[in-house]
């Protein structure tokens, strides 16, 4: 039975090379499947999902103005899966064209991304899946102070100073963001 899953986690615990995973085990079977990624994420170019790792793979950039149901309805061959990464960026009609997607065309919709931004304020795409996925799993990961788990992400400015505000999206990697625990959020040991 397909489902719209939902799988977060804090910055660094693995999301892409998950998705990474899955892809491959599909794939190993002849099972054909679409990844997706936000256009928003330009970290190692649009359309690409690159993990920390040094693993990356082409991947459809989505867009704001990206129809998910047409996109995939309108494959000429047969999807076993849609992945998608960086999913805290789709907004809230993307979320229900993946809805539809599993509802009407029966094929399972994984998304992967931030549950909180740096503000600890809920994304659009985030909100959304938490209303939406039948199926909502953590990805977990330990703080980068202590040995907590991490489920919050610590943005870092320049000159090495915690920064709690800003815009919701900046996009960046390891130079400007820590996973953390809530006790290192409000005291980290930069």
């Amino acid at each position: 039975m397909a489902q719209l899953f939902f799988r977060y986690g804090a910055m660094n615990s693995g999301k892409t090379i998950e998705i990474l995973k899955v892809a491959h085990n599909y794939e190993e079977q002849h099972k054909k499947v679409l990844i997706l990624t936000s256009s928003v994420d330009d970290r190692d170019g649009v359309g690409y999902v690159s993990s920390r790792i040094g693993m990356k793979r082409e991947a459809i950039a989505v867009g704001a103005n990206t129809d998910i149901y047409e996109l995939v309805n309108a494959l000429d061959e047969k999807i076993y899966c849609v992945l998608f990464d960086e999913s805290q960026f789709v907004t809230k009609q993307h979320v229900e064209q993946m809805a539809r997607v599993v509802d009407e065309l029966k094929i399972p919709v994984m998304c992967f991304g931030l549950k909180n931004d740096s503000r600890n304020e809920l994304f659009e795409g985030s909100k959304y899946l938490l209303v939406y996925a039948d199926k909502i799993e953590e990805i977990k990961t330990i703080c980068w102070f202590c040995e907590k788990k991490a489920i919050m992400n610590l943005r870092i400015n320049a000159d090495g100073t915690p920064n709690y505000g800003g815009e919701q999206i900046h996009i960046a990697g390891n130079e400007s963001y820590y996973p953390v625990c809530r006790r290192c959020y409000k005291n980290p040991k930069l």
